[in-house]
């Protein structure tokens, strides 16, 4: 069994801070993970963050993409080699997955706030309850 393992870091600017994107293709499974230098980062800072904080990374999406051989032909790879240097520094793909990142954080909150709404509204409604009961009492 033959595993295909293919990992990118492009780093930009992003108008405020220096910004890593790691793309992730393991065994037909793409992730995206974002990474925030802040200040400019030097060749060693990202090797460095690449030797160490690389496997500490958590890569969202694990949506199933469809993987391409390399064309043969050593003329054609160098072609597509110079086209991929021409694009956008920052993936349309990569986009994609940490939307649908956000969107899923999005969802998450939205969720725990209306959890914790609910909570804290039957919380004063007990206490609301247990105070009418109280004047009662006193007659």
């Amino acid at each position: 069994m033959q595993i295909s393992v293919s990992s990118t870091l492009t780093v930009y600017h992003d108008g405020q801070f220096w910004v890593g994107l790691a793309e992730h293709v393991e065994d037909g499974r793409y992730g995206v993970a974002r990474i925030v230098f802040g200040a400019e980062p030097s060749d060693e800072e990202i090797l460095r963050f690449v030797a160490s904080e690389w496997e500490k990374l958590s890569f969202f999406g694990d949506k199933a993409t469809e993987t391409s051989k390399p064309a043969k032909n050593p003329k054609r790879r160098a072609r597509e080699a110079a086209k991929a240097l021409k694009r956008p520094a920052v993936s349309t793909k990569a986009q994609q997955a940490l939307a649908a990142q956000r969107e899923a954080m999005k969802r998450e909150s939205a969720q725990a706030r209306s959890q914790r709404r609910a909570d804290e509204a039957e919380t004063r409604f007990e206490q609301r309850k247990l105070k009418r009961k109280q004047k009662h009492r006193g007659h």
